[in-house]
């Protein structure tokens, strides 16, 4: 697919993904970005990586799939990350994250600021946050992007209830799941009564614009400004949930940085979650074109 002038940037974890059958290249930011590349707009990957095979495995997987390795910084001592994931009986993944790996140490290099600052849109998650050089990174990034779009990507032990709240100040769109939903309710000492006024209360507390509430087969909602907009659930047969919530954040941002109408941007979000969901993996080999015909049949 032709390619267009507009980009933006995935900050945080690159990594690899340990399943029982294999390993697979993940990490929330890079499965946002692999999807966003799909639709024709160009996502470029900040993150860091260790010197060694399985980085360079990475960096080889990347490049690939047509994607830019030029903002995946390579450090001398901290390994390459890696991922324990587990899929139960419900095909719901769980996953043990390993610490102190190459993305906790992602350096503020002088020519991110202009990179940053000419993106359509910054996509960062709380994960990244979790370590303080990479914390330190984004904050400063966080000053000259345009359009910042968190996503709440709570993975315990890593749930600093300080740091989520000083990452939803900073954050024009926030997209989460009803569990993550009840989770920032209960930080404000609010009782969680309906996702209506929950997520007027979030906009009202941390001035976030727009709240994108993802509900698995129950479908998702958009939180826009008073606003309010209702996407009904794709029906598929899961493979599994690896990614899902990732690639249903690209189909939103691909029309959102487009200023499509809410109904647009939440159908793309919808189906492509649907899509990813349907297959295995959180980045399976696919075409833009075979997406949109699933989109358009359903």
């Amino acid at each position: 697919m032709k390619k267009n002038n507009q980009y933006v940037v995935c900050f945080g974890e690159v990594l690899w993904d340990i399943f029982p059958q294999g390993s697979r290249a993940g990490g929330a930011p890079f499965n946002v970005a692999y999807h966003v590349s799909k639709t024709g707009i160009d996502a470029k990957v900040l993150s860091r990586i260790g010197n060694d095979d399985l980085g360079n495995q990475l960096v080889s997987q990347i490049k690939n799939w047509g994607m830019t390795t030029d903002y995946i910084q390579v450090d001398a001592d901290k390994p390459t990350s890696t991922v324990v994931a587990t899929i139960d009986e419900d095909n719901e993944a769980s996953y043990e994250i390993i610490n102190e790996v190459a993305w906790d140490y992602i350096e503020n290099l002088p020519e991110l600021t202009e990179l940053v600052s000419h993106a359509q849109a910054f996509i960062f998650g709380s994960l990244s946050a979790r370590n303080k050089k990479t914390r330190e990174t984004l904050f400063k990034l966080l000053e000259h992007a345009e359009l910042k779009i968190l996503d709440v990507n709570f993975r315990p032990p890593f749930i600093e209830v300080q740091l989520i709240k000083d990452l939803l100040h900073q954050a024009d769109i926030v997209k989460m799941n009803k569990a993550e939903m009840r989770q920032i309710i209960d930080f404000l000492n609010e009782e969680y009564i309906d996702e209506d006024q929950s997520a007027a209360l979030i906009q009202d507390h941390f001035k976030i614009k727009e709240i994108v509430l993802t509900k698995g087969s129950k479908g998702a909602r958009y939180f826009k400004g008073t606003e309010s907009y209702t996407c009904t659930a794709v029906p598929i047969t899961i493979a599994d949930t690896v990614g899902s919530g990732d690639s249903f954040l690209a189909g939103f941002i691909s029309k959102r940085i487009q200023q499509e109408a809410p109904e647009i941007i939440m159908k793309e979000a919808v189906a492509l979650g649907a899509f990813i969901t349907s297959k295995e993996g959180a980045c399976p080999e696919y075409e833009y074109e075979e997406f949109q015909k699933f989109r358009d049949q359903h």
